[in-house]
């Protein structure tokens, strides 16, 4: 689904430039400053105050913006990342992780065991999340934030205090406030997948299941997501969207200052199970998990099979696709960081095929699937630092941010002059915008490619630094040596 143009509702009023820059020429790559972000005590979600009429924003997210998901970065990082590198790439939005308060613990998966509706978590305090959305604002991109709200957290917690200090037990959660009937009335974990009520109904891994078919528990969903919204957030990644029937998730979405907001629900979809992607797509987009399972078929064996990738799938005005996630780079469903030039290349491909909505990821490197960011304690997360390897900060790759570019530039474009080896190689060209090489093998690859491009010169965006050039004779073709595990991405010189 293409959505409207997001409006913004906000107790006063930030001006923002249009997103989709050019790449400016490098990428910076400055090291930031590591520091402990800790999270303190805040009100809670205030009534909705009378707002200002909505206006237009030339910064709103909607389907086809490259947005990169920014797993666990501090919102201090994250407005630092904005200005000196996301914004500069032409990157049009970045996906934050849940920002409500939530348990204490080391672990990433914390955040996803909300306490209280407080923008008050690890990551950092309101105050810094606000100064965020500012920053990011100003440098040209918008907000995505990932929305827990499916559940509370698990049953197995007891009793407890959360990070902002708000205390919590089983079926009872006052920062909300939450008590027994917001909550469904199975009590036990999710056993049948094959069974649509229990799978909605039910407590998803010990997560207390919230009663989201009721009008106060959608009202005091909506009264979070209103509040983000207020502070300039311009669209959500609907967490566990598949565990909450897509009817409750569009009454939810009816009931926000800006129902038109980018949505994005994490539906995860199975061969044989009663709940698929397609059942949401009323609402917004939902993410297509077969598409990055696909990807890691392809670049560990033929990629000649990717001519069909949107075969199958949710039609790609609806589609939110991705190389990886937070959840998959763990699960061993998609390729990650650790596969290297292969998953640099897959996210070449995303950026340059006409399919979906792409989302790039940058997390950090681990072992143990559960462990938290470097540096993470019960109660805070260190800042993010592109220069130390325990970050994997896909958006400072020069050849990245030149597919951003590629991105925008070819939007709107079909897909034209396929061609493959029947291997490892493929090429295809967006119309008359650009043409893609791309070479899974492990030597080098010469060949020369028919193009529906205009005859003149062109920049190899992939090769980051734009020195390297090529020339489309007059009848479309060009000579190229694309490197092992490497790309080829032709634009206009000069555009």
């Amino acid at each position: 689904m293409t959505l409207a143009p997001t409006t913004t509702t906000t107790r006063r009023r930030r001006g923002r430039r249009a997103v989709g820059a050019t790449l400016a020429a490098g990428v910076v790559t400055a090291g930031l400053v590591t520091t402990a972000t800790s999270a303190t005590s805040a009100p809670t979600v205030p009534e909705p105050a009378a707002q200002e009429p909505a206006q237009a924003d030339p910064a709103a997210v909607g389907h086809g913006d490259v947005i990169l998901n920014m797993f666990q970065w501090t919102w201090t990082s994250v407005a630092q990342e904005c200005t000196s590198t996301v914004g500069p790439a032409g990157i049009d939005a970045v996906q934050v992780s849940p920002p409500q308060e939530h348990i204490q613990g080391t672990e990433w998966w914390t955040s996803y065991q909300p306490v209280s509706y407080k923008i008050e978590s690890k990551l950092g305090t309101r105050e810094e999340f606000e100064a965020m959305v500012d920053a990011c604002g100003e440098a040209g991109v918008g907000v995505v934030a990932d929305a827990v709200i499916n559940h509370t957290t698990g049953a197995d917690q007891g009793a407890g205090t959360g990070v902002a200090g708000t205390s919590f037990a089983i079926d009872d959660f006052p920062g909300v406030p939450y008590g027994p009937g917001d909550f469904n009335d199975c009590r036990e974990n999710i056993a049948n997948y094959g069974d649509r009520q229990e799978v909605q109904n039910c407590r998803l891994v010990s997560l207390q299941d919230l009663r989201t078919a009721s009008p106060d528990v959608q009202d005091k969903i909506a009264g979070y997501l209103n509040d983000l919204i207020d502070l300039g957030v311009q669209g959500f990644r609907i967490d566990a969207a598949k565990h909450m029937p897509a009817e409750d998730l569009a009454a939810i979405k009816s009931k926000l200052s800006n129902p038109d907001i980018y949505w994005v629900q994490e539906v995860i979809g199975a061969a044989g199970e009663p709940i698929q992607p397609s059942e949401y797509v009323g609402s917004g987009d939902s993410h297509e998990f077969d598409y990055g399972r696909q990807l890691k078929s392809a670049f560990g064996g033929n990629l000649a099979s990717l001519q069909g990738i949107a075969e199958g799938k949710l039609p790609s005005d609806q589609a939110g696709v991705f190389v990886t996630n937070h959840d998959t780079e763990r699960n061993g469903e998609t390729l990650t960081y650790k596969d290297g030039d292969a998953y640099r290349l897959a996210s070449i491909f995303m950026l340059a095929h006409p399919y979906g909505s792409p989302s790039l990821y940058t997390g950090y490197t681990f072992d143990d699937k559960d462990a938290g960011a470097p540096g993470a304690t019960a109660t805070g997360v260190d800042d993010a630092d592109c220069d130390s390897d325990a970050w994997s900060c896909i958006q400072r790759d020069p050849a990245i941010a030149g597919m951003v570019t590629f991105h925008h530039a070819v939007a709107g474009t079909e897909l034209t002059d396929w061609w493959d080896d029947g291997g490892d190689q493929i090429a295809f060209g967006r119309g008359d915008a650009g043409f893609v090489a791309l070479n899974n093998g492990d030597g080098e690859a010469e060949h020369t490619y028919t193009t529906s491009l205009p005859a003149g010169e062109y920049t190899n965006v992939a090769a980051g630094d734009g020195a390297e050039t090529y020339t489309v004779a007059a009848d479309g073709t060009f000579t190229a040596t694309v490197p092992a595990r490497g790309a080829v991405a032709l634009l206009p010189a000069g555009a």
